[in-house]
């Protein structure tokens, strides 16, 4: 058994909400928990922690035509355009919204009515998929 952080009595009975460590009382509690000692492990256990947790994946998903390979979805990341797009909460919002939606299809056709969510779905398929000088050629005859 291990001993209270202030008093070393050997019957602990309780753990800081900080830092884990054992007391035995509300009075030693309170002296511990302004302490330095409890500051020092509540923000060594802070710098433990990733800033995110990344979603489990149960299984991997199965590639269709429209599967964009890994090494692709990772030239997003280093993205400048994608960077400050994504800094409008607004935008931040929208990608909540349809990434928690039960219809996702529903959800998608109404961001796409968004001048915002359209800016960022191009900026994301000029990187995954950037045109070729024929369609850049196309796309400026339609314009």
């Amino acid at each position: 058994m291990e001993n209270c952080i202030n008093c070393e009595e050997t019957t602990r009975k309780y753990k800081c909400s900080k830092c884990s460590a054992p007391y035995c009382s509300v009075a030693c509690y309170k002296a511990h928990k302004d302490s330095p000692q409890c500051l020092a492990k509540d923000l060594v256990g802070k710098k433990d922690e990733p800033a995110f947790q990344e979603e489990p994946t149960l299984h991997v998903p199965f590639t269709t035509d429209d599967t964009v390979p890994a090494d692709k979805l990772q030239h997003l990341e280093n993205c400048p355009n994608l960077r400050n797009l994504l800094h409008n909460p607004h935008l931040r919002s929208l990608l909540q919204q349809i990434d928690v939606a039960i219809n996702a299809q529903t959800a998608m056709m109404a961001a796409m009515q968004e001048p915002l969510f359209l800016e960022f779905a191009n900026a994301c398929l000029q990187v995954v998929e950037p045109m070729s000088d024929s369609e850049r050629a196309e796309l400026e005859l339609c314009s």
